[in-house]
């Protein structure tokens, strides 16, 4: 018997702390559960993966039609919190804005090694990240660097009209997607290296855009190595590939220009006088950056700078095709305000309220990065009485956000005037128009991009009529961005202005 009795005492030990275990689990969980935000049932194992569908910021916009504006989503092994009103997005971006600060790096971005360099994708907290965002800051965002390139900006877009206005002498549609990357692709190329990179219909034009359109689409598409990390060398939606693929190309022409800085920097008498010096003669000056850290950083600014400048000019595009008597008031607005000097100038843009409304609505109905880019829950976190888990992926479902019913009068509707004589801006204070986030983690390219966008917008609708021979596409394609399925191709008219005789 005492033989048996000591047979027993292990097991009997290891299930008394099981049940303990458990008990106190129970305990400990129970009311954490009940706090939880409501959310569709959970399939075993996936969860609720087979409900995100191709484009997730209508599938989750629908879905909190059910479940209500704070809902809780299970991605294989991660513990979504989506919120999609002005309300609960500020509880996330301001409220609770140091606690959900984190990412949530998806696999592809993993993959480079790129949430360790970069100033999307870094934690907040460290001092890497800090230094990252003074320096593209005080060196590419500041009022006096954003002031400081606006003869830049007018440049490159004249030389925009001028292609188009080629295209309209030869009757040719214009790729506006294409047309406006390139423009917007010089800009950033002349800030950070000091040279035009793009060229109007040109082969090297369309890899930079491919690559750069790639590697976003690897970014934000869904894949199961972010849901179940066991399975991410398996690579089995090919995020990971294609994401290296589209990097490596831009890093080796990142390498190029810094090989040929730094090899001007090491000569004796160096000739770069310092007021010329661009975005990269300054970060090579950093002693804490190496040249990793510099390929990475200039990656952030090239793509962040780019693709979602062009893809919002195409959407403002797409709506003023399909609302013609709102470009027909955007129109005589510009040529009632420019036609005293013949010119269009940037800081003109300020005095045409209705062409700024257009960009606000443009920016409504069409959020560049839809569901802003992924946070982390660095610990429990109450919003609004419903518990955020610590280590829970948080979406801002900005595009969402842009047609409730309940913050907009016709949400689906393309109506700049909504915008006239109201005090919202997309500075990152009204909560129901931020496509550029809010908080410490707000785009700091938000003053160059608005102003970019503005400045093509105006001169195209300046120079040029516009015909359409169908009905415009407004079909999405999902990645971190947001992009038409199909490129808007529009024929362009050339009007009698003075904009062109300085062609």
């Amino acid at each position: 018997m005492e033989i048996v009795s000591e047979n027993l005492l292990l097991p009997c030990f290891i299930l008394s702390c099981f049940f303990i275990f458990t008990t106190v689990r129970f305990l400990r969980s129970s009311p954490r559960s009940a706090t939880l935000p409501p959310g569709p049932p959970c399939l075993p194992i996936i969860g609720n993966i087979h409900q995100v569908g191709k484009l997730p910021h209508r599938s989750f916009a629908n879905l909190s039609k059910t479940y209500g504006p704070i809902m809780r989503l299970k991605f294989g092994r991660l513990n979504t919190v989506i919120v999609s009103t002005p309300e609960a997005a500020r509880e996330v971006l301001r409220t609770h804005d140091q606690a959900l600060s984190s990412r949530n790096s998806p696999n592809s971005i993993l993959s480079i090694n790129h949430h360790n360099v970069s100033v999307a994708w870094t934690d907040p907290s460290s001092p890497r990240w800090r230094l990252l965002r003074r320096l593209s800051v005080t060196q590419l965002f500041s009022p006096q660097r954003v002031e400081a390139t606006k003869a830049l900006r007018m440049k490159k877009v004249q030389e925009l009209v001028s292609f188009v206005n080629e295209c309209s002498e030869r009757e040719e549609a214009v790729d506006i997607s294409r047309a406006s990357f390139t423009t917007v692709l010089n800009i950033i190329s002349n800030i950070l290296f000091s040279v035009d990179l793009g060229s109007y219909g040109s082969e090297k034009s369309a890899g930079f855009h491919d690559s750069v359109l790639g590697g976003m689409e690897a970014a934000g598409r869904p894949d199961l190595a972010n849901f179940f990390p066991f399975l991410a060398f398996l690579d089995l939606q090919g995020n990971s590939k294609k994401m290296k693929l589209c990097t490596e190309r831009l890093f080796k022409v990142f390498r190029g220009f810094i090989d040929t800085k730094t090899a001007e920097k090491s000569l004796p008498n160096n000739p770069k006088d310092a007021s010329n010096s661009d975005f990269l003669d300054a970060i090579l000056d950093e002693a804490e950056l190496d040249n990793n850290d510099i390929e990475h950083l200039l990656l952030d600014m090239f793509i962040a700078g780019t693709d979602t400048t062009s893809s919002t000019l195409e959407w403002a595009m797409a709506e003023l095709l399909s609302n013609p008597e709102t470009m027909a008031k955007a129109q005589a607005e510009i040529e009632c305000m420019i036609c005293q000097n013949g010119l269009v100038q940037e800081p003109d843009i300020s005095e045409l309220p209705y062409l700024q409304a257009v960009v606000k609505e443009t920016f409504r109905l069409h959020p560049t990065v839809p569901l802003l880019l992924p946070r982390k829950a660095e610990t429990d976190v109450q919003i609004f009485g419903y518990l955020v888990p610590k280590d829970a992926q948080v979406l801002v479902n900005v595009w969402a956000i842009g047609r409730d019913p309940n913050v907009w009068e016709n949400p689906s509707r393309f109506e700049p005037e909504r915008f006239l004589g109201e005090d919202i801006d997309v500075k990152g204070k009204d909560y129901e128009l931020i496509p550029f986030g809010a908080g410490r983690r707000i785009c700091p390219g938000l003053p160059l991009a608005v102003k970019m966008v503005s400045l093509m917008l105006v001169s195209l609708l300046y120079a040029f009529d516009w015909k359409f021979p169908n009905m415009v596409d407004m079909d999405e394609t999902f990645g971190i961005t947001l992009h038409k399925a199909k490129p808007l191709h529009a024929v362009p008219v050339k009007k009698k202005s003075p904009l062109l005789k300085h062609l």
